[in-house]
C-alpha cells in the first residue's frame, strides 16, 4: 500500500522513495527510468507486461508532464490490460483503491514533473 505521496517523495509499505518507482504484483521496482523521459513506451514497462496485470495505472507526476505512447496505449488495449493515467496524486489514490478490491492491479509513478 501507498501510505504518502508529496512532490519527490513516495512512501510504500513503510520504506521512503525519491525516485520513480513501479509497483508489481504488489513488489515496489525502485528507480524507474524511461528511454524517452517524459514518455512511456512498451520497453519501459515490459516487466509489468510480463505479469499481465488486469489494470495498470501510471502516475503521471504532480503536474501531469508524463504520457504513454500511442503505441504502448494500442498494445495494452489489444492485450486486454487497462491503462490508467492520472497526476501522481490521484494515481496514488486510484492504485490504493483498486489494490484494496483485491484488483491484478500494477503501476509506474513518475514522482516528479
Amino acid at each position: 500500500m501507498i501510505e504518502q505521496y508529496s512532490f519527490g517523495n513516495i512512501v510504500i509499505n513503510g520504506e521512503k522513495y525519491m525516485n520513480d518507482v513501479k509497483i508489481i504484483q504488489g513488489n515496489v521496482v525502485s528507480s524507474w527510468w524511461r528511454k524517452r523521459g517524459h514518455h512511456v513506451e512498451i520497453e519501459d514497462v515490459e516487466d509489468i507486461i510480463d505479469v499481465q496485470p488486469e489494470i495498470l495505472v501510471i502516475g503521471k507526476g504532480q503536474p501531469g508532464h508524463l504520457s504513454s505512447s500511442r503505441r504502448l496505449q494500442e498494445f495494452l488495449k489489444n492485450n486486454d490490460i487497462e491503462l490508467i493515467e492520472e497526476k501522481t496524486t490521484e494515481a496514488v489514490e486510484t492504485f490504493n483503491r483498486l489494490y484494496k478490491a483485491g484488483k491484478n492491479v500494477a503501476a509506474g509513478f513518475h514522482l516528479s514533473c
